[in-house]
Protein backbone atom coordinates (compact mmCIF):
# COMPACT_ATOMS: atom_id res chain seq x y z
CA UNK A 1 0.00 0.00 0.00
CA UNK A 2 2.84 2.36 0.87
CA UNK A 3 4.47 1.74 -2.51
CA UNK A 4 1.24 2.72 -4.32
CA UNK A 5 0.96 5.96 -2.33
CA UNK A 6 4.59 6.87 -2.95
CA UNK A 7 4.27 6.14 -6.65
CA UNK A 8 1.16 8.35 -6.87
CA UNK A 9 2.89 11.22 -5.05
CA UNK A 10 5.88 10.99 -7.36
CA UNK A 11 3.60 11.13 -10.41
CA UNK A 12 1.88 14.26 -9.06
CA UNK A 13 5.23 15.99 -8.53
CA UNK A 14 6.37 15.13 -12.04
CA UNK A 15 3.13 16.52 -13.59
CA UNK A 16 3.37 19.68 -11.48
CA UNK A 17 6.97 20.23 -12.58
CA UNK A 18 6.04 19.86 -16.23
CA UNK A 19 3.15 22.36 -15.91
CA UNK A 20 5.32 24.84 -14.03
CA UNK A 21 8.01 24.61 -16.69
CA UNK A 22 5.61 25.10 -19.60
CA UNK A 23 4.20 28.26 -18.08
CA UNK A 24 7.57 29.96 -18.22
CA UNK A 25 7.52 31.13 -14.64
CA UNK A 26 11.21 30.22 -14.35
CA UNK A 27 12.20 32.94 -16.86
CA UNK A 28 12.09 30.78 -19.97
CA UNK A 29 10.89 32.28 -23.25
CA UNK A 30 7.94 29.99 -23.98
CA UNK A 31 4.76 31.86 -25.04
CA UNK A 32 6.29 35.33 -25.39
CA UNK A 33 5.76 37.73 -28.32
CA UNK A 34 8.01 40.14 -30.19
CA UNK A 35 7.16 43.85 -30.25
CA UNK A 36 8.83 46.12 -32.79
CA UNK A 37 10.08 49.66 -32.10
CA UNK A 38 8.26 51.99 -34.50
CA UNK A 39 8.15 55.67 -35.35
CA UNK A 40 5.08 57.78 -34.77
CA UNK A 41 3.49 60.66 -32.90
CA UNK A 42 2.75 60.83 -29.19
CA UNK A 43 0.53 63.31 -27.40
CA UNK A 44 0.23 64.15 -23.73
CA UNK A 45 -3.34 65.41 -23.39
CA UNK A 46 -6.13 66.09 -20.93
CA UNK A 47 -9.72 65.09 -21.65
CA UNK A 48 -12.56 67.59 -21.24
CA UNK A 49 -16.22 66.65 -21.66
CA UNK A 50 -18.90 69.21 -22.44
CA UNK A 51 -20.95 70.85 -25.18
CA UNK A 52 -20.79 73.22 -28.13
CA UNK A 53 -22.65 76.42 -27.18
CA UNK A 54 -22.87 80.03 -28.41
CA UNK A 55 -20.46 82.42 -26.73
CA UNK A 56 -23.40 84.67 -25.78
CA UNK A 57 -27.15 84.05 -25.71
CA UNK A 58 -29.66 86.89 -25.42
CA UNK A 59 -33.03 86.37 -23.77
CA UNK A 60 -35.72 88.70 -25.12
CA UNK A 61 -38.34 89.96 -22.64
CA UNK A 62 -41.17 92.48 -22.72
CA UNK A 63 -41.47 95.82 -20.92
CA UNK A 64 -45.27 95.67 -20.94
CA UNK A 65 -47.77 93.06 -19.78
CA UNK A 66 -50.45 91.58 -21.97
CA UNK A 67 -51.22 88.75 -24.36
CA UNK A 68 -49.07 87.61 -27.29
CA UNK A 69 -50.90 88.92 -30.34
CA UNK A 70 -48.54 87.73 -33.10
CA UNK A 71 -45.18 86.00 -33.56
CA UNK A 72 -43.17 87.10 -36.58
CA UNK A 73 -40.26 84.63 -36.35
CA UNK A 74 -39.73 80.90 -35.97
CA UNK A 75 -36.92 78.85 -34.46
CA UNK A 76 -33.92 78.87 -36.80
CA UNK A 77 -34.74 82.22 -38.44
CA UNK A 78 -31.93 84.74 -38.92
CA UNK A 79 -32.83 88.16 -37.50
CA UNK A 80 -31.14 91.54 -37.55
CA UNK A 81 -30.98 94.09 -34.78
CA UNK A 82 -34.23 96.07 -34.67
CA UNK A 83 -36.27 93.51 -36.59
CA UNK A 84 -39.72 92.84 -35.11
CA UNK A 85 -40.15 89.56 -33.27
CA UNK A 86 -43.38 89.49 -31.26
CA UNK A 87 -46.32 91.83 -30.77
CA UNK A 88 -47.95 92.16 -27.35
CA UNK A 89 -51.62 93.12 -27.01
CA UNK A 90 -52.32 94.99 -23.74
CA UNK A 91 -54.81 93.16 -21.57
CA UNK A 92 -55.62 95.41 -18.58
CA UNK A 93 -58.30 94.56 -16.07
CA UNK A 94 -61.39 96.84 -16.00
CA UNK A 95 -60.20 98.27 -12.69
CA UNK A 96 -56.72 99.11 -14.10
CA UNK A 97 -58.21 100.86 -17.09
CA UNK A 98 -60.74 102.80 -14.99
CA UNK A 99 -58.05 103.92 -12.54
CA UNK A 100 -55.84 105.09 -15.40
CA UNK A 101 -58.66 107.14 -16.94
CA UNK A 102 -59.55 108.73 -13.57
CA UNK A 103 -55.89 109.59 -12.94
CA UNK A 104 -55.82 111.45 -16.25
CA UNK A 105 -58.92 113.40 -15.29
CA UNK A 106 -57.52 114.32 -11.88
CA UNK A 107 -54.25 115.38 -13.46
CA UNK A 108 -56.10 117.62 -15.94
CA UNK A 109 -58.02 119.28 -13.08
CA UNK A 110 -54.82 119.90 -11.11
CA UNK A 111 -53.14 121.29 -14.21
CA UNK A 112 -56.05 123.71 -14.89
CA UNK A 113 -56.00 124.99 -11.31
CA UNK A 114 -52.26 125.52 -11.35
CA UNK A 115 -52.50 127.37 -14.66
CA UNK A 116 -55.15 129.75 -13.27
CA UNK A 117 -53.00 130.40 -10.20
CA UNK A 118 -49.95 130.96 -12.39
CA UNK A 119 -51.82 133.49 -14.57
CA UNK A 120 -53.18 135.33 -11.51
CA UNK A 121 -49.75 135.67 -9.96
CA UNK A 122 -48.30 136.79 -13.26
CA UNK A 123 -50.81 139.70 -13.27
CA UNK A 124 -50.02 140.55 -9.67
CA UNK A 125 -46.30 140.50 -10.43
CA UNK A 126 -46.78 142.99 -13.28
CA UNK A 127 -48.70 145.26 -10.85
CA UNK A 128 -45.93 144.97 -8.29
CA UNK A 129 -48.21 143.45 -5.70
CA UNK A 130 -46.20 140.21 -5.16
CA UNK A 131 -42.54 139.32 -5.21
CA UNK A 132 -40.69 137.40 -7.88
CA UNK A 133 -40.31 134.46 -5.47
CA UNK A 134 -44.08 134.07 -5.11
CA UNK A 135 -44.49 134.05 -8.88
CA UNK A 136 -41.68 131.49 -9.30
CA UNK A 137 -43.39 129.16 -6.82
CA UNK A 138 -46.60 129.22 -8.89
CA UNK A 139 -44.66 128.58 -12.10
CA UNK A 140 -42.81 125.62 -10.58
CA UNK A 141 -46.06 124.13 -9.36
CA UNK A 142 -47.58 124.43 -12.84
CA UNK A 143 -44.59 122.67 -14.37
CA UNK A 144 -44.79 119.86 -11.80
CA UNK A 145 -48.47 119.11 -12.31
CA UNK A 146 -47.96 119.27 -16.11
CA UNK A 147 -45.38 116.50 -15.85
CA UNK A 148 -47.74 114.44 -13.69
CA UNK A 149 -50.51 114.92 -16.26
CA UNK A 150 -48.24 113.77 -19.11
CA UNK A 151 -47.27 110.71 -17.09
CA UNK A 152 -50.92 109.82 -16.46
CA UNK A 153 -51.71 110.20 -20.17
CA UNK A 154 -48.77 107.93 -21.11
CA UNK A 155 -49.88 105.31 -18.61
CA UNK A 156 -53.36 105.32 -20.06
CA UNK A 157 -52.00 105.01 -23.61
CA UNK A 158 -49.78 102.12 -22.55
CA UNK A 159 -52.69 100.29 -20.96
CA UNK A 160 -55.08 100.90 -23.87
CA UNK A 161 -52.79 100.66 -26.91
CA UNK A 162 -49.52 99.26 -25.65
CA UNK A 163 -47.60 102.20 -27.12
CA UNK A 164 -46.08 105.47 -25.94
CA UNK A 165 -44.96 107.98 -28.52
CA UNK A 166 -42.50 110.79 -27.98
CA UNK A 167 -39.06 111.03 -26.46
CA UNK A 168 -39.71 107.96 -24.25
CA UNK A 169 -41.20 105.76 -26.95
CA UNK A 170 -42.44 102.34 -25.81
CA UNK A 171 -43.90 99.92 -28.33
CA UNK A 172 -45.95 96.75 -27.96
CA UNK A 173 -43.89 95.23 -30.78
CA UNK A 174 -40.82 93.52 -29.35
CA UNK A 175 -37.77 93.97 -31.58
CA UNK A 176 -34.46 92.10 -31.76
CA UNK A 177 -31.85 93.61 -29.41
CA UNK A 178 -29.03 92.03 -31.48
CA UNK A 179 -28.48 90.16 -34.72
CA UNK A 180 -28.37 86.36 -34.66
CA UNK A 181 -30.34 83.14 -34.96
CA UNK A 182 -33.53 82.36 -33.05
CA UNK A 183 -32.64 79.34 -30.90
CA UNK A 184 -35.88 79.14 -28.90
CA UNK A 185 -39.33 80.65 -29.07
CA UNK A 186 -40.86 80.24 -25.64
CA UNK A 187 -44.32 81.72 -26.22
CA UNK A 188 -47.15 81.32 -28.74
CA UNK A 189 -50.02 83.62 -29.71
CA UNK A 190 -52.60 83.87 -26.96
CA UNK A 191 -50.23 83.28 -24.06
CA UNK A 192 -49.91 85.85 -21.25
CA UNK A 193 -46.75 87.90 -20.77
CA UNK A 194 -45.38 89.31 -17.51
CA UNK A 195 -43.19 92.43 -17.98
CA UNK A 196 -39.56 92.77 -16.89
CA UNK A 197 -39.35 95.10 -13.90
CA UNK A 198 -37.10 95.78 -10.93
CA UNK A 199 -39.16 93.34 -8.86
CA UNK A 200 -39.69 90.42 -11.27
CA UNK A 201 -37.75 88.64 -13.99
CA UNK A 202 -40.53 88.75 -16.55
CA UNK A 203 -41.54 86.21 -19.16
CA UNK A 204 -38.77 85.04 -21.50
CA UNK A 205 -40.06 85.29 -25.07
CA UNK A 206 -37.14 84.29 -27.29
CA UNK A 207 -33.49 83.29 -27.15
CA UNK A 208 -31.15 84.71 -29.81
CA UNK A 209 -27.47 83.89 -30.37
CA UNK A 210 -24.78 84.42 -32.97
CA UNK A 211 -24.18 80.93 -34.39
CA UNK A 212 -20.98 82.12 -36.07
CA UNK A 213 -19.36 82.58 -32.65
CA UNK A 214 -19.45 79.19 -30.91
CA UNK A 215 -17.30 77.88 -28.07
CA UNK A 216 -16.70 74.59 -26.30
CA UNK A 217 -17.63 74.59 -22.61
CA UNK A 218 -16.78 71.57 -20.52
CA UNK A 219 -15.06 70.21 -17.44
CA UNK A 220 -11.73 68.53 -16.66
CA UNK A 221 -10.75 66.42 -13.70
CA UNK A 222 -8.69 68.00 -10.92
CA UNK A 223 -5.84 65.61 -11.76
CA UNK A 224 -5.33 67.28 -15.16
CA UNK A 225 -6.22 70.91 -14.49
CA UNK A 226 -2.77 71.73 -13.10
CA UNK A 227 -1.25 70.99 -16.52
CA UNK A 228 -3.56 73.36 -18.40
CA UNK A 229 -3.08 77.01 -19.29
CA UNK A 230 -4.81 79.46 -21.65
CA UNK A 231 -3.60 79.21 -25.22
CA UNK A 232 -3.13 75.43 -25.39
CA UNK A 233 -4.50 73.86 -28.60
CA UNK A 234 -7.68 71.82 -28.38
CA UNK A 235 -8.99 69.07 -30.67
CA UNK A 236 -12.75 68.71 -30.36
CA UNK A 237 -14.69 65.56 -31.22
CA UNK A 238 -18.45 65.82 -31.70
CA UNK A 239 -20.40 62.59 -31.31
CA UNK A 240 -22.95 63.59 -33.95
CA UNK A 241 -20.16 64.41 -36.45
CA UNK A 242 -17.70 61.52 -36.24
CA UNK A 243 -15.65 62.70 -39.22
CA UNK A 244 -15.42 66.36 -38.18
CA UNK A 245 -11.99 67.82 -37.41
CA UNK A 246 -12.55 70.81 -35.14
CA UNK A 247 -9.66 72.87 -33.83
CA UNK A 248 -9.76 75.33 -30.96
CA UNK A 249 -7.75 76.92 -28.18
CA UNK A 250 -8.20 77.19 -24.41
CA UNK A 251 -9.37 80.66 -23.42
CA UNK A 252 -10.55 80.23 -19.83
CA UNK A 253 -9.98 77.90 -16.87
CA UNK A 254 -12.15 78.24 -13.77
CA UNK A 255 -10.20 79.21 -10.62
CA UNK A 256 -12.66 77.32 -8.43
CA UNK A 257 -13.72 73.67 -8.57
CA UNK A 258 -17.21 72.29 -8.30
CA UNK A 259 -18.46 68.92 -7.12
CA UNK A 260 -20.40 66.64 -9.45
CA UNK A 261 -21.42 63.13 -8.39
CA UNK A 262 -18.58 62.99 -5.90
CA UNK A 263 -15.96 64.13 -8.43
CA UNK A 264 -14.03 67.40 -8.30
CA UNK A 265 -14.18 69.16 -11.67
CA UNK A 266 -13.02 72.47 -13.13
CA UNK A 267 -14.86 74.35 -15.88
CA UNK A 268 -12.90 75.14 -19.03
CA UNK A 269 -13.80 77.11 -22.15
CA UNK A 270 -12.21 76.84 -25.58
CA UNK A 271 -12.79 79.02 -28.62
CA UNK A 272 -13.47 77.25 -31.91
CA UNK A 273 -11.00 78.48 -34.50
CA UNK A 274 -11.65 76.01 -37.32
CA UNK A 275 -14.80 73.90 -37.67
CA UNK A 276 -13.28 71.97 -40.57
CA UNK A 277 -16.23 72.79 -42.82
CA UNK A 278 -18.74 71.14 -40.47
CA UNK A 279 -22.06 72.74 -39.57
CA UNK A 280 -22.08 73.06 -35.79
CA UNK A 281 -25.28 73.38 -33.79
CA UNK A 282 -25.78 74.68 -30.28
CA UNK A 283 -26.00 71.91 -27.72
CA UNK A 284 -23.89 69.27 -29.47
CA UNK A 285 -22.24 66.94 -26.94
CA UNK A 286 -18.49 66.92 -27.44
CA UNK A 287 -15.18 65.75 -26.01
CA UNK A 288 -12.05 67.87 -26.25
CA UNK A 289 -8.44 66.76 -26.10
CA UNK A 290 -6.35 69.58 -24.65
CA UNK A 291 -2.88 69.06 -26.11
CA UNK A 292 -0.33 69.65 -23.35
CA UNK A 293 2.71 68.31 -25.24
CA UNK A 294 3.06 66.64 -28.62
CA UNK A 295 6.01 65.03 -30.38
CA UNK A 296 6.08 63.86 -33.99
CA UNK A 297 8.29 61.24 -35.67
CA UNK A 298 9.73 59.71 -32.49
CA UNK A 299 10.54 56.11 -31.50
CA UNK A 300 7.64 54.46 -29.69
CA UNK A 301 6.99 51.32 -27.66
CA UNK A 302 3.88 50.09 -25.87
CA UNK A 303 4.32 51.10 -22.25
CA UNK A 304 3.31 47.60 -21.12
CA UNK A 305 6.66 46.15 -22.28
CA UNK A 306 8.69 48.66 -20.25
CA UNK A 307 9.44 48.00 -16.58
CA UNK A 308 10.65 50.59 -14.10
CA UNK A 309 12.88 50.42 -11.08
CA UNK A 310 13.16 53.80 -9.46
CA UNK A 311 14.06 56.28 -12.19
CA UNK A 312 15.46 53.61 -14.55
CA UNK A 313 13.54 51.93 -17.37
CA UNK A 314 14.20 48.44 -18.73
CA UNK A 315 13.05 46.20 -21.58
CA UNK A 316 13.78 42.58 -22.40
CA UNK A 317 15.26 41.58 -25.74
CA UNK A 318 14.08 38.33 -27.42
CA UNK A 319 15.98 35.21 -26.31
CA UNK A 320 18.75 33.99 -28.60
CA UNK A 321 17.38 30.46 -28.86
CA UNK A 322 14.96 27.89 -27.50
CA UNK A 323 15.17 27.66 -23.73
CA UNK A 324 17.36 30.77 -23.45
CA UNK A 325 16.61 33.71 -21.16
CA UNK A 326 15.53 37.13 -22.56
CA UNK A 327 18.27 39.73 -22.26
CA UNK A 328 17.51 42.77 -20.11
CA UNK A 329 18.49 46.21 -21.44
CA UNK A 330 18.37 49.69 -19.90
CA UNK A 331 16.71 52.38 -22.04
CA UNK A 332 15.93 56.07 -21.66
CA UNK A 333 12.30 57.06 -22.07
CA UNK A 334 10.50 60.36 -22.54
CA UNK A 335 6.89 61.39 -23.10
CA UNK A 336 4.06 58.95 -22.32
CA UNK A 337 0.35 59.04 -23.07
CA UNK A 338 -0.48 56.08 -20.84
CA UNK A 339 -0.48 53.57 -23.71
CA UNK A 340 2.71 54.34 -25.59
CA UNK A 341 6.02 55.74 -24.41
CA UNK A 342 8.80 57.57 -26.24
CA UNK A 343 12.20 55.88 -26.48
CA UNK A 344 15.04 58.40 -26.28
CA UNK A 345 17.98 55.99 -26.34
CA UNK A 346 18.87 52.31 -25.99
CA UNK A 347 16.87 51.10 -29.00
CA UNK A 348 16.66 51.86 -32.71
CA UNK A 349 13.79 51.80 -35.16
CA UNK A 350 13.00 48.20 -36.14
CA UNK A 351 14.50 46.68 -32.99
CA UNK A 352 12.39 44.06 -31.27
CA UNK A 353 11.71 43.64 -27.58
CA UNK A 354 10.21 40.70 -25.73
CA UNK A 355 6.75 40.76 -24.21
CA UNK A 356 6.02 38.05 -21.69
CA UNK A 357 2.55 36.49 -21.66
CA UNK A 358 0.25 37.71 -18.89
CA UNK A 359 0.30 35.65 -15.75
CA UNK A 360 -2.69 33.46 -15.14
CA UNK A 361 -4.64 34.00 -11.97
CA UNK A 362 -5.58 30.72 -10.32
Amino acid sequence: MKKVVLAGAALVLIVAGVVYGTRGSNGKSEGGTRVRVERGAIVDKALATGRIVPREEVQVKSQISGIVRACYVEVGDEVREGERLIEIAPNPTPLERTEAERNVQLAEISCDRSRLEHDRRATLLESGLISQEEYDAARNQLEGVSVERDLAVERLALIKEGKIRGSRAVDSVIRAPASGTVLERLVDPGEPVVPLTSFQEGTALLTIADMNDLVFKGTVDEIDVGKLEPGLPVRIRVGALPNAEIEGRVVRIAPKAREEQGTTLFDVEASIEDAGGSLLRAGYSANADVVIREKLDVLLLPERVVSFEGEKAFVELPPAGSGAEPVRRTIEVGLSDGLQIEVLSGLEEGDEVWQRPPREIE
